[in-house]
């Protein structure tokens, strides 16, 4: 039997990057996908992608960061599947790279509402329905959230916020059966690290990379295999962790990255087809 097998799964931010494999990874894998994005993402895309290869999948295109909408989102599972068994707070944003003196306060008011408003309703929203399946939670978290991160310092501040909003809410359900967990990545090939298109410098791109004692980015299909762990019984007796998923940088002191072998640094070859990079949202507060 597949591992997700009849699960009912919200993927927030599910069209683009990483959401897009987990997506599709969970669907591979027997679950019911609710896929949420923007207006701008792809989620529409994605479904079809997903029914075109057997899966099971329905879109909810709406600001989750908005109230109503994350409480229509769960609502939406429901109606449609009948039942809420995983949350996937995936939904997220990394706008600019500056330091704080000249942090634009419109990117941070951006942070706060869709890297920790979103996650907060959507749990908020889902939690009832989770009691009743004795479901669980993963959320996106970051090495930057344990380390910090120089020249985006708010950013890793919004994801320390994730990490010890999973570890409350994880003992505080763990009563009603609900588990909750972070992923905590370090850099991962999406749009993001796009030094043409995204907020990173090719200075800085180099930098990461050669950071990481593996030597290279994660695919999005790594991190999504990690997302389908903690979302499995696999994991039954995982709450409140935060799983570190990058490649040893949290760790690593210098640039240990340019030292592996290029065997080490080849990335795999991945077995979902994923056709959407993150959107570079450069037009904050829009």
């Amino acid at each position: 039997m597949r591992r997700l097998e009849g699960k009912v799964v919200i993927v927030t931010g599910g069209a683009t990057g990483i959401g897009e494999a987990i997506s599709k990874k969970f669907a591979q894998e027997g679950a019911y996908v609710v896929v949420n994005g923007l207006a701008i993402d792809p989620v529409h895309d994605v479904v079809k992608d997903i029914i075109r290869e057997g899966g099971e999948a329905t879109a909810y295109m709406a600001d989750i960061s908005v109230e109503q909408n994350a409480e229509n989102c769960v609502q939406h599972a429901i109606h449609k599947y009948g039942k809420l068994d995983i949350l996937i707070n995936n939904a997220g944003v990394f706008l600019v790279m500056s330091e704080i003196e000249k942090y634009p306060i419109d990117a941070f008011d951006f942070l706060v509402r869709h890297n920790m408003r979103t996650a907060f309703l959507m749990t908020r929203f889902a939690i009832p329905e989770l009691q009743k399946t004795k479901g669980c939670i993963v959320s996106a978290g970051s090495e930057a959230g344990k380390t910090g991160i120089a020249e985006n310092a708010p950013y890793g501040g919004t994801k320390a916020f994730l990490h010890s909003f999973m570890r409350g809410v994880a003992v505080e359900q763990a009563k009603h059966g609900v588990r909750a967990n972070c992923v905590c990545l370090g850099a991962v090939s999406t749009g993001w690290l796009n030094t043409e298109t995204g907020p990173l410098s090719c200075k800085q791109g180099k930098a990461i990379v050669s950071a990481t004692p593996l030597g290279r980015c994660a695919t999005p299909e790594e991190a999504a295999n990690v997302y389908l762990f903690l979302a499995s019984e696999e994991s039954s007796f995982m709450t409140g962790a935060l799983v570190s998923v990058d490649g040893g940088i949290t760790l690593s002191k210098g640039p240990v990255g340019e030292e592996v072998s290029q065997v080490m640094a080849q990335e795999p070859v991945s077995d979902l087809h994923l056709q959407h990079t993150v959107v570079h949202l450069s037009d904050v507060g829009k």
